[in-house]
């Protein structure tokens, strides 16, 4: 998903996660460097399975235009967020670009980001969204949009992906306060058939201090962190959950605890 498609108003979610905002910010600049260094001598024009609409062409245009988007309502201090001036999702035309252009070009864009988000104050109340302060909102979104669409073009192009688990952990929790609320905003009345007596989802990563339970006993999703029993337990290595929650791959090989088929309807329908 690109952030210009979110919906303007959103629930509350508590928590930011464990990294800082300083976090947030250098690995702006980290994720968009480890995207460029795969590129060299990669045909950009392959298609992106994950991304079918996509050339990795067209998905870096992608990247680097949410980069461009946010740093410009920062820098200019708007009140809230301006979707409009999104180009996001506006890649269609491009084609031919080579490493040698579109490397340079991304990573002024997340070092360009990343200064503006250093210079105000994380929680001033600028580019907000659905109250909440668009620094902090923002570095993390932007952050974890790079990381998932790195791996996109890493996969499209045949090259291993690797993050760091601090990371990873932040974006499954992130993906449960932003991601998972807005699929339930989208997509009203599919997300309703998940909500029912005892719908609970735990994710249980196993290679760092991560456990999620998702109460779908509701009508809008509660998170809350720690190790209970649940409908339906998703268990494995935490970078492998975050690809299994952003539908990157199936949940084979993942191990499974309860409820398979309500975890498979969670899934389909929590798409973002």
């Amino acid at each position: 998903m690109g952030p210009s498609q979110a919906p303007v108003s959103v629930p509350t979610f508590e928590g930011m996660g464990k990294l800082s905002y300083e976090r947030h910010c250098a690995e702006i600049v980290n994720q968009a460097e480890l995207l460029v260094s795969a590129l060299d001598g990669a045909d950009l024009g392959v298609q992106v399975p994950s991304c079918p609409d996509w050339t990795v062409n067209q998905l870096l245009r992608h990247v680097g235009f949410a980069l461009r988007w946010a740093d410009e309502m920062i820098r200019e201090r708007l009140p809230e967020v301006d979707f409009t001036r999104s180009m996001s999702l506006d890649v269609a035309a491009y084609a031919g670009e080579t490493a040698a252009e579109l490397g340079p070009w991304l990573e002024d864009g997340a070092t360009s980001l990343a200064s503006a988000l250093q210079a105000v104050d994380p929680d001033e109340m600028i580019a907000t969204l659905g109250g909440h302060p668009g620094p902090r909102l923002w570095s993390r979104r932007i952050m974890q949009e790079t990381v998932i669409h790195r791996w996109d073009a890493l996969n499209a192009l045949g090259v291993p992906f690797e993050l760091d688990l601090d990371v990873a952990a932040d974006n499954l929790a992130e993906w449960t306060r932003f991601a998972l609320p807005f699929a339930f905003l989208q997509r009203p009345a599919e997300t309703a058939a998940l909500v029912g007596p005892g719908n609970t989802v735990h994710l249980h990563a196993t290679d760092v201090d991560c456990e999620l339970v998702i109460d779908l006993t509701g009508p809008m999703p509660a998170v809350r962190e720690g190790h209970e029993k649940a409908a339906v337990a998703l268990r494995g290595p935490v970078v492998e959950l975050v690809l299994a929650v952003y539908r990157r791959r199936s949940v084979e090989g993942l191990e499974v605890f309860g409820d398979r088929e309500l975890l498979g309807r969670f899934l389909a329908s929590a798409r973002f």
